[in-house]
């Protein structure tokens, strides 16, 4: 099965390592977003199967964008996993609270970490 992936961050050189990791493992990014808007007009163009989405955006804060993905009517929404360069603890209450299914840390990435939270 492959799986479907659009990145959500505003580091464009994590974006793309990332997308070179993951496509290296077997999954496709379909895309690449730097802001909430851009992360809701893509899903609706491209209809990822994931969302891996960096908690911090800028301005912008990932847990905000998740639930607009996961409220997105005219498409199924993305699974949606957060990143992030900080510490998975920091986070942990607003993470179980969030329509996300889990945390990977940045340097944690990989397709089969992916693969085991969504439980493929």
């Amino acid at each position: 099965m492959s799986l479907r992936c659009l990145i959500v961050d505003d580091n464009a050189r994590f974006g793309d390592e990332a997308r070179s990791l993951l496509e290296q493992e077997g999954v496709s990014v379909v895309g690449f977003a730097t802001s909430g808007d851009e992360a809701v007009r893509l899903t609706k163009e491209l209809g990822p199967d994931l969302a891996l989405v960096d908690i911090s955006l800028g301005t912008e804060s990932g847990f905000d964008v998740a639930r607009r993905l996961a409220d997105i009517a005219d498409t199924v929404p993305p699974r949606v996993i957060f990143v992030s360069t900080y510490d998975e603890q920091e986070f942990g209450g607003p993470i179980e609270a969030s329509p996300a299914l889990g945390f990977i840390a940045k340097t944690e990435l990989s397709a089969e970490r992916i693969r085991r939270l969504l439980e493929i």
